[in-house]
């Protein structure tokens, strides 16, 4: 994971994307909560860290990969629409 700054904002840069400080925490705080209410576990912020970053880099383009293809599919529908209505 790499970090830099942009107009005085800290931006993480996982693998594919990148996440700036505020979004960042708040997937930490949704993680460490999720934790502590299904499993009874108190993670700390390194430990959440590490989790948000196996999915960010392990799962989150899966979930990127299939958002495109699906946007690819309606926007095909779509265009086969208007085709269709200049015959």
């Amino acid at each position: 994971m790499g970090m830099f700054l942009i107009e005085g904002v800290v931006y993480f840069m996982f693998n594919n994307f990148r996440l700036d400080d505020e979004a960042k925490r708040e997937m930490m705080d949704e993680i460490k909560k999720y934790f502590l209410e299904e499993r009874g576990e108190e993670l700390g912020d390194l430990a959440a860290m590490l989790i948000l970053e196996f999915f960010a880099d392990k799962l989150a383009p899966h979930f990127y990969n299939k958002g495109i293809q699906d946007g690819h599919e309606f926007m095909a529908q779509r265009l086969d629409d208007i085709f269709e209505l200049n015959k």
